[in-house]
């Protein structure tokens, strides 16, 4: 765990060459964001300040002094840095294991580079191990549930959690995601679905990945 929590550290560190000084920096939510946060205070003079995507960031990039900006009140974003659960070869991503999904999905719309920071273990060559998050209108969980079975998938509502937006979270496990993009907007187009946890159309521009010998670089073609 040690040497895990060190590989985190150095990737996300190592992020800061991504951010462009005099800019708002949208940040994401997860144990390897939290460090890119302890980064950024080391800049904070030079940038304006960060669009947050969890109330749990909010309280860290707070603690360190970063003025919080809201979306609407800004007119462009530059960078959005954040992690993911699971990330294949085509940059598709799994995410939401920190229940921000839906905003990480509009913030990383909206940024014109999304950098996105993990450890190599999250590198698979098929989606679907990481149980996919779906955020749900409370009143539609039995409906959606069920779609959710007749897609494939083992739908398990997560205990104790709820969103920023006052929803729920399902997690469902054994689907066979071999057809992302179709898969994101199947169950986005279920009435009660908030968002999914599939990123397959705002993927990652970057991936910084973390290894015991240093960061590996991957730039979307």
């Amino acid at each position: 765990m040690i040497e895990l929590n060190k590989i985190k550290k150095t990737v996300a560190w190592s992020a800061l060459k991504y951010i462009c000084p005099g800019t708002v920096v949208g940040v994401g939510t997860g144990s390897t964001v939290s460090y890119f946060i302890e980064a950024l205070s080391t800049i904070k003079h030079l940038i304006h300040g960060a669009v947050s995507s969890s109330c749990y960031s909010t309280k860290i990039l707070k603690q360190f002094g970063i003025p919080i900006y809201d979306l609407n009140t800004i007119s462009f974003l530059k960078t959005y840095v954040d992690g993911a659960d699971e990330i294949n070869p085509d940059m598709y991503m799994i995410k939401g294991g920190g229940a921000a999904l839906t905003q990480e999905k509009i913030i990383s719309s909206v940024a014109d580079t999304f950098i996105c920071i993990i450890d190599e273990s999250k590198k698979v060559k098929k989606l679907g191990s990481f149980p996919l998050p779906v955020e749900v209108i409370p009143m539609a969980y039995s409906y959606v549930s069920n779609e959710l079975i007749k897609l494939g998938g083992i739908p398990k509502y997560r205990k104790n959690v709820i969103t920023d937006h006052g929803n729920i979270i399902i997690d469902t496990y054994n689907l066979q995601i071999n057809d992302p993009v179709s898969m994101e907007n199947k169950i986005n187009s279920l009435p009660g679905v908030v968002t999914v946890g599939l990123f397959t159309l705002r993927t990652a521009d970057i991936v910084l990945v973390g290894t015991k010998f240093g960061v590996d670089v991957i730039k979307n073609k």
